[in-house]
């Protein structure tokens, strides 16, 4: 009797998983998004990205499947990906503006703008609005600002003025408005993707950096390079976009739960970013940089002329006078 017993409890619950299962609903996504970033895991544009895929795992109890893939791909590799469709989503640094709205690219550029609330309001204004209206004509809708940090250099010796780095061979990514801003500063640009910052740090590839101190810190340049430089040159973003042809076959309420998901990681990022920053310079300091503080006028006067001829040959859609004003 007791076999006979087990035999039918074993059959209900056999019968039970298979109706289960048969669903497909329970053990299997019906939509699976692919965020592809540059960056390593530990830094805030893949929390931002992993905030991102909680919430819309949770908001759609398990429809949606979000995937990242950190720190394997270049920015341009994944800009091209998430605009052809091969990837859905990209939580990356702002190349997709020198690509898809290269007259907008002065977001981020050295020196145009003051501070990161400077850029929100010039972001969330007219410029912004044509700005991601012409990423939409390049099939990229805009989610989230995710803000970074101002910008520092990394090198091997202190710096106070451009005098100190003349001939530096200072990695930058491969952006040429970057590099024409740096030359006029003396430096000798050296064009090289995220990936390989570390790596030509090391080798002698490059001599110095620049970057957020989350970059600095999730690449562990600490290793590679023994002072901090606070050049505090450009307000760092980084922005959660989407393959808009993708966006626009989702149903209305899966669109909603996807842009409110990328405004509340948006507001988690920034807020952790906000606190973290200090403790962040703190624990580089720990590890061995030497913190120096130059004289940043002396930079940025060096950066003037470079950056209105920019205004008048690669952003002409605006003057820098009017970004100023914003």
């Amino acid at each position: 009797m007791k076999l006979l017993r087990l035999g039918f409890i074993f059959s209900i619950i056999a019968l039970a998983c298979f109706l289960f299962m048969g669903t497909g609903k329970a053990i299997s996504a019906e939509i699976t998004i692919r965020i592809g970033s540059p960056f390593k895991s530990g830094t805030i544009v893949v929390d931002a990205a992993e905030k991102f895929k909680e919430l819309v795992e949770k908001g759609s109890g398990g429809r949606i499947e979000v995937k990242i893939d950190a720190g394997t791909k270049a920015e341009i590799e994944i800009n091209k990906m998430n605009r052809a469709g091969e990837l859905e989503m990209q939580s990356n640094g702002t190349n997709f503006l020198e690509l898809y709205a290269p007259p907008y690219y002065f977001f981020t550029a050295p020196y145009v703008m003051k501070d990161f609330d400077h850029y929100m309001r010039a972001w969330n204004g007219k410029l912004g609005q044509e700005a991601r209206a012409q990423l939409e004509k390049n099939d990229l809708k805009y989610l989230a600002t995710i803000y970074r940090g101002l910008r520092q250099t990394t090198t091997k010796k202190p710096v106070y003025t451009p005098a100190d780095v003349y001939n530096l061979k200072l990695r930058l990514p491969p952006v040429p408005t970057w590099m024409a801003v740096w030359k006029a500063m003396g430096t000798d640009p050296v064009g090289v993707p995220l990936p390989e910052l570390y790596n030509s740090l090391k080798t002698g590839k490059a001599e110095a950096s620049e970057g957020d101190l989350p970059q600095i810190a999730g690449f562990k340049l600490y290793e590679v390079q023994s002072h901090l430089i606070m050049t505090n040159h450009m307000a760092q973003t980084a922005g959660i976009l989407i393959n808009k042809p993708f966006f626009d076959k989702l149903s209305k309420a899966d669109q909603d739960l996807i842009v409110k998901a990328g405004k509340e990681a948006e507001e988690w990022a920034n807020n952790k970013i906000k606190t973290d920053e200090g403790a962040t310079l703190v624990d580089l300091q720990r590890k061995g940089m030497q913190v120096v503080i130059p004289d940043a006028d002396s930079f940025r006067a060096k950066a003037r002329d470079t950056v209105n001829e920019l205004f008048k040959t690669q952003w002409s859609v605006t003057t820098w006078a009017e970004v100023l004003a914003q």
